[in-house]
């Protein structure tokens, strides 16, 4: 990987940050910047020229979100983000979505974003799907992976569905080489787990037989992130390849 990266990430929940690729990417003498979406003030309306040149971005990651990527009546920045994305996306740049993230690229891109028949959060399988007869990002047969949302996406037109399971079809797409949009949540570390149970109302807006007890989360045995977090560090180094590497 190319030194000196200027990634910029969307951040859409405070604290959130990047998750475990910061240390990754810092390793990497990579410049870091982002857009905090939660911290932009509800009657000032977003231009579009207040976030960041695309030519200015050599990696984008978008995190999660607690928001649905089709409440642009509450959160009137979605429509701006979204044009940004396309914008970035059709000069071919890398870019990764993470849960809410994907979902967006998903969106900005034409694809559906429903409520999943049911609601997903804790440590659950994931599969690799068959692929077709085209180079794709490789994944294991199976892993084990974080999972936090309601709502899933469709996979965008022209893309490849990646991965999927019995709870959730569409969990990870790839677009091209230099796009990978991911359902679960591959950044997960214990320090934003325990952010993310802190948040009562959130927890408490999750029920069915796929959400396992707040009890169980806490007790989430620190091996359990190193799967996610070494296949987000692959999937940095796969949408760079063709572009920094």
């Amino acid at each position: 990987m190319k030194s000196h990266l200027n990634v910029h990430y969307f951040q859409h929940i405070a604290g959130e940050g990047f998750g475990s690729c910061y240390s990754f990417l810092k390793q990497h003498q990579a410049h870091i910047t982002a857009t905090e979406f939660f911290a932009l003030p509800v009657d000032q309306p977003l231009e579009i020229e207040a976030l960041p040149s695309v030519t200015d971005v050599d990696l984008l990651i978008i995190m999660g979100g607690t928001m649905s990527v089709n409440d642009e009546a509450n959160f009137p920045w979605l429509k701006i983000q979204k044009r940004w994305l396309r914008r970035y996306l059709s000069m071919g740049k890398p870019a990764i979505g993470l849960c809410f993230g994907g979902q967006l690229i998903a969106n900005a891109l034409g694809a559906a974003v429903n409520t999943n028949q049911n609601q997903e959060l804790g440590w659950m399988d994931v599969h690799k799907v068959k692929q077709q007869a085209v180079e794709c990002f490789q994944l294991p047969e199976k892993f084990n992976v974080m999972h936090w949302h309601r709502e899933t996406f469709e996979i965008p037109k022209g893309a490849i569905h990646l991965a999927e399971n019995d709870v959730c079809r569409n969990q990870m797409y790839q677009i091209g080489r230099n796009v990978l949009g991911f359902q679960f949540h591959p950044e997960i570390t214990p320090e934003s787990l325990t952010l993310f149970l802190n948040d009562d109302d959130e927890l408490e807006s999750f029920k069915g037989k796929y959400v396992q007890s707040e009890q169980q989360l806490k007790i989430t045995p620190k091996s359990s992130f190193h799967a996610g977090n070494l296949l987000l560090n692959r999937a940095i180094e796969y949408v760079l390849q063709d572009n920094y590497c």
